[in-house]
């Protein structure tokens, strides 16, 4: 069985998926960009700013199922330019600061509006 989440705190989808879906105990969170959730807007700024929206959405989305990010077991993150990757990470490991998820990070060459990163996640209780 699975259960659909969704919240107000985080960007609207923007096409045929769910911010999150939970089953079986875990809970997989659609790959969020850094859009404002009032606005839908790209937030001004560079890589920094952009991962820290991206977090702030993740964790409005863990909040709204009932998770937080010491839940969090796996995450992949896309990357615009590799180059980021440091930056991206200072931001990125402040909200693991114990025991932090496995990881993948990738450059890819378009991400949808043009942004820096995407992070997906998926968590467990």
């Amino acid at each position: 069985m699975k259960r659909i989440i969704s919240t107000e705190n985080a960007p609207k989808a923007m096409g045929p998926y769910s911010q999150a879906v939970e089953a079986n105990g875990n809970l997989y969170v659609a790959g969020q960009v850094p859009l404002d959730p009032e606005t839908m807007k790209v937030v001004e700024g560079g890589i920094q700013e952009q991962t820290l929206r991206v977090m702030k959405n993740i964790g409005a989305i863990l909040e709204a199922a009932g998770y937080d990010f010491s839940n969090v077991v796996k995450c992949t993150c896309l990357l615009s330019d590799i180059s980021n990757f440091k930056a991206m990470n200072e931001v990125y490991g402040q909200f693991f600061p114990e025991n932090p998820p496995a990881r993948a990070a990738f450059a890819v060459k378009d991400l949808p509006l043009g942004v820096l990163v995407e992070i997906e996640a998926i968590a467990a209780k």
